[in-house]
């Protein structure tokens, strides 16, 4: 009996390895936790053409929506740790999710492989026209004196363009009323109306609005200025150099799956991300393609998620 037993644990240890060389040898699935059309949808779909190319085999995108990305998120961290089931998510679904709308379906350090980022897109403070202020400075003096007439459109509770502003309302020392809506969408259309006085947008849905005239931008999160509006500073360069932040989208599988799987996944993912067709279709959007290793990126994860958690949870958000 002990012969055997060791026979079918020695059996097994091969079949591990056996299967990751073989693999893949079926379609794959990339989950994304947002409906057709978004940013983190259009990154799927930008490198599932190449992806495919790369492994020989079809991808297959597939939409599941809802609770701020944690039922496409459960989905993956869920699913068999087989290499053919991957997300493609961004901040909320990753980070904040399981704590926002209080269902601890997963952790993103204990049920996720990371393997890499995909793209990284700065946001930019907009405001209406009709808001009497044109720099950062004036419109922090404006909410300084009239702090509760300033609406500001968000797309949802624990989003970054969310936390963005109840981190920019403690570092600055002001306040306005936050406005939920239900996806980016509504909220554009409201703050181009004048509904609301601005929001925090990522550039990729900014850019045509603020080259329209229909908003203008005051100041961009990211670590350097954004070549699709150069003239526009950092927060960093105004003085506050705590209000830095971008929406990342990124490649995970569940935790689990066979070290050569994530190894080739990853080696794709970083060819393809130096592309430089790739490159071009993700700065048309207004994104930058980024690359990053599987320990990288789990290092990235825990830098944000130390950065934001805290955020979140002294603003007490909640999904509604």
């Amino acid at each position: 009996m002990r012969m055997v037993l060791a026979l079918a644990t020695a059996l097994c240890a091969l079949a591990a390895p056996a299967a990751a060389q073989a693999w893949p040898e079926r379609a794959l699935r990339l989950v994304v936790p947002y409906p057709p059309g978004g940013n983190v949808d259009s990154a799927a779909r930008i490198v599932a053409v190449k992806l495919q190319e790369k492994l020989g085999q079809p991808i297959v995108i597939e939409n599941k929506a809802g609770a701020g990305g944690l039922i496409g998120a459960e989905f993956v961290a869920k699913a068999a740790p087989d290499g053919y089931t991957l997300l493609v998510g961004a901040n909320g679904p990753i980070l904040f999710a399981p704590e926002i709308t209080g269902k601890r379906a997963y952790e993103w350090s204990r049920d996720f492989a990371p393997i890499s980022t995909i793209s990284m897109t700065p946001l930019v403070l907009q405001v209406h026209p009709s808001v009497p202020a044109r720099t950062l400075q004036e419109f922090f003096d404006l909410a300084k004196r009239e702090g509760g007439k300033l609406n500001m459109a968000s797309p949802g509770p624990g989003t970054t363009n969310h936390l963005l502003s109840e981190l920019l309302q403690s570092v600055a020392g002001v306040t306005w009323t936050t406005v939920h809506y239900r996806g980016n969408a509504p909220a554009t259309n409201d703050l181009i109306a004048g509904h609301v006085q601005f929001n925090f947008d990522q550039i990729s849905v900014a850019l045509p609005f603020v080259q329209d005239g229909k908003t203008r931008a005051l100041a961009v999160t990211g670590t350097k200025r954004a070549h699709w509006l150069p003239d526009v500073p950092t927060f960093a360069e105004l003085g506050y150099s705590q209000v830095v932040g971008q929406t990342f989208t990124a490649l995970l599988a569940p935790a689990g799956t066979p070290a050569p799987v994530i190894a080739r996944l990853s080696a794709a993912m970083g060819d393809i991300l130096r592309d430089k067709d790739v490159i071009e279709k993700f700065d048309v959007l207004g994104a930058e393609a980024v690359a990053m290793t599987p320990d990288a990126l789990r290092q990235y994860l825990a830098s944000e998620d130390a950065t934001w958690m805290p955020v979140v949870r002294k603003a007490n958000i909640k999904a509604e």
